[in-house]
């Protein structure tokens, strides 16, 4: 900030100052005339760089208190809420206030009224300083001389306008993206031209296609990029052994999916004279491909994470590397950054080690052939495997070991499943149901916890400069408004000076365990949990219950594990005695890194929840006038949300309730009727009818059978 912009903000954060005009500042502050355009481009930059907010008769006040950056999310019906960076509560936005901002814009916003104990606080749009798109997704609908592009986004708050000469090669009912050549003001809607024709509606693959587009995803890497990928090779050479230790002789296993392709983490656990498991994880070593600013790495910034589209990956690093010799392919040299525990028969981690590693994988295994060989279930399976057979028993073991030490620690062992859903050759759904685990799942997800917790508290106390994944405690008046529905079974989570620990919420869980209740109220606490992130500080981790967390184990598809495998190599490269130089510059990366990653996560969750519930209403549209039972997995203003036994989830609206009229209460979360007292609320089991699906919207609509 410069001397002027500086006497400025002093005269109007002066006690006596009342909003006045540029010229009558300049007035008082005796701005020669000549000087006057010079003092007029400051106060401009004053505003440009929002330290100062011209109201309605063009007079300049400081902001203050009562304005606030951030996001705006619009909702389909006009208003809309602001999301401020760091704070739980949003600010509702009217339709009137909202400035004609779209979904996603970064706003300016004035509080008009602030927070009470019956809403949220209430607030103006006062300026949009930043369009989130200027391309959009959208069903191209032509009239004679003009067009609109009716967005698959309805929260986007604004259809684009298409002069003729800007149809491009579009047909009617086409799915376009199209280039905001203007945005909405004045009752006037958005103006674009179409920029790619995307395919019809029902074609094979132009669903994905659309979601790509929609979130901007960069679905291709550049050549030179690819070219550099082809440059690491696929055979480890002998001058990259050197310095490591040498693991090729152990008997070492990957556990992964049948079609998983990247296999970045392999395991050994063997049995120590003093009682004692040792555990070792081996986890590829692409930091020593991918180098800190090379093309790879560049790349592997901006897309932060692989997302997963059902049939369709969106991969960190390109397949030559994931797939390649960063893929922990059996009978293959590869190169790892290891993590070796001693883990007494408690569970307890006594010692770890990291170090560079080479081994070859002796067997790629899948969950499905573990868990038939720990069930002694499958002959030609078991006979296939029978000289590793103690070795998975030994796993299991440990594993038994590690996770009810957790438990007892307040591991929260949310029992939610995931979505399975099934594709034809072309991509169109073909069943939905729920994706079944077994015990061997989890016998790598307790391997990964103890090498991420390992690896996190060792280098917490070496003062390092790291990513740490952390998980903060959950907003206490949230789990005070989690109780008052748990009271209606005899549940409450206990607070303890203005405090909660996950053993509380723990024995909640196990209460429930195998109940019909079971599915609603964890999906509940997982709803009032908040959010894991991304940090360069350790602030815990609430949902596994531990005081260090990182992640490690997954550099091959998450930004971070990479970062970290950066860090710990250099700690390891320089005998732990690191220059200031490194610490200072990577503390300022390693917190740049921590909020990109973020970001970049919550948008891949974003678009591979989309892409889910896309499939779900296509799945459902043959599904049409058929009728289910289903549990109320949420209550709200306008209908109650229904979830099947395969996972689908979708809206019973008021007017498809009965013939009645139905009063929203709001503490309990249920709805009541007027005339019948009939009630509903989260939990309830209710036998519904499908009315409609669409896929665009990617929304399922259901009515109450009686």
């Amino acid at each position: 900030m410069n001397k002027k912009q500086e006497i400025i903000l002093a005269f109007m954060k002066d006690e006596e100052y009342t909003p006045m005009k540029a010229k009558e500042i300049a007035s008082i502050l005796g701005v020669p005339k000549k000087e006057y355009r010079e003092f007029d481009e400051t106060i401009k930059e004053l505003e440009e760089n929002f330290k100062i907010v011209k109201n309605r008769k063009n007079r300049y006040k400081i902001i203050g208190e009562n304005y606030q950056e951030g996001i705006y999310r619009k909702n389909q019906k006009g208003f809309g809420f602001v999301k401020i960076e760091n704070k739980e509560d949003e600010i509702y936005i009217s339709k009137e206030n909202s400035l004609r901002a779209l979904n996603g814009d970064k706003v300016i916003v004035e509080i008009i009224e602030e927070k009470n104990k019956v809403k949220n606080a209430e607030g103006k749009i006062i300026k949009i300083i930043k369009h989130e798109k200027n391309t959009v997704v959208g069903t191209f609908q032509k009239n004679e001389n003009f067009a609109f592009v009716v967005p698959d986004d309805r929260s986007l708050g604004t259809d684009i306008f298409i002069s003729k000469n800007n149809f491009g090669k579009a047909r009617n009912g086409h799915k376009v993206l199209v280039q905001i050549t203007k945005y909405p003001e004045k009752g006037k809607n958005a103006e674009g031209k179409v920029i790619e024709v995307l395919g019809k509606p029902n074609q094979a693959g132009v669903d994905m296609l659309s979601l790509i587009k929609e979130y901007n995803l960069p679905s291709k890497f550049p050549e030179p990029v690819v070219e550099e990928a082809k440059r690491c090779g696929n055979k480890v050479d002998k001058k990259d052994i050197s310095n490591r230790v040498d693991c090729r002789e152990h008997i070492i296993f990957t556990i992964d999916g049948e079609d998983a392709k990247d296999l970045d983490d392999a395991v050994r656990v063997t049995k120590l004279e003093n009682g004692n498991y040792r555990l070792d994880v081996h986890i590829a070593d692409v930091s020593y491909y991918v180098k800190e600013g090379s093309l790879l790495d560049k790349e592997a910034q901006i897309r932060g994470t692989s997302i997963y589209m059902l049939s369709r990956v969106i991969p960190m690093l390109p397949r030559e590397l994931s797939n390649g010799i960063c893929s922990l392919n059996a009978g293959e040299d590869r190169l790892t950054l290891s993590c070796s525990m001693e883990i007494d028969k408690q569970g307890k981690n006594v010692s770890a080690e990291v170090y560079k590693g080479i081994i070859n994988v002796t067997e790629r295994m899948n969950y499905h052939d573990v868990q038939k060989i720990l069930d002694k279930s499958d002959k030609e399976v078991l006979k296939k495997y029978e000289k590793y057979i103690k070795d998975f028993e030994l796993m299991e073991e440990l594993a038994l070991i590690l996770k009810n030490r957790r438990l007892e620690q307040g591991y929260l062992n949310l029992d939610i499943p995931e979505s399975k859903i099934e594709l034809d050759q072309e991509g169109f759904a073909i069943n939905v149901g729920k994706y079944e685990t077994s015990f061997s799942n989890e016998i790598i997800e307790q391997f990964m916890l103890s090498a991420n917790e390992a690896i996190a508290e060792k280098f917490y106390w070496l003062e390092a400069p790291f990513i740490y994944r952390v998980h903060e405690e959950p907003d206490l008046d949230k789990v005070k408004e989690l109780n008052k529905f748990l009271f209606n079974f005899g549940l409450k989570i206990k607070i303890t000076n203005e405090k909660v620990y996950p053993t509380e919420v723990s024995k909640i869980l196990e209460d429930i365990k195998g109940k019909e209740e079971e599915r609603v109220i964890s999906t509940l606490i997982l709803r009032t949990l908040k959010l894991a992130k991304y940090d360069s500080e350790n602030k815990g981790h609430f949902g596994i219950a531990s005081k260090y967390y990182c992640h490690f184990t997954s550099p091959i598809r998450r930004y971070p594990d990479l970062f970290i495998h950066r860090v710990i190599s250099k700690y390891l490269e320089d005998n732990y005695v690191v220059d200031e130089n490194f610490i200072d510059e990577y503390k300022e990366k390693a917190e740049q890194r921590a909020t990109s990653s973020s970001e970049r996560e919550k948008v891949a969750t974003k678009v591979e929840r989309d892409s889910e519930d896309l499939k779900k209403a296509e799945f459902m549209q043959n599904k049409i006038g058929e009728e289910y039972e289903g549990i109320v997995s949420s209550v709200t203003q306008f209908g109650i949300f229904v979830e099947l036994e395969n996972t689908v989830e979708g809206l019973i609206r008021f007017e498809n309730l009965g013939d009645e009229y139905f009063i929203y209460d709001e503490e309990r979360k249920r709805l009541i009727g007027e005339k019948t007292n009939i009630t509903y609320k989260i939990g309830d089991k209710v036998n519904i009818r499908v009315i409609s699906a669409n896929k665009i919207l990617r929304q399922i609509d259901f009515e109450i059978v009686k």
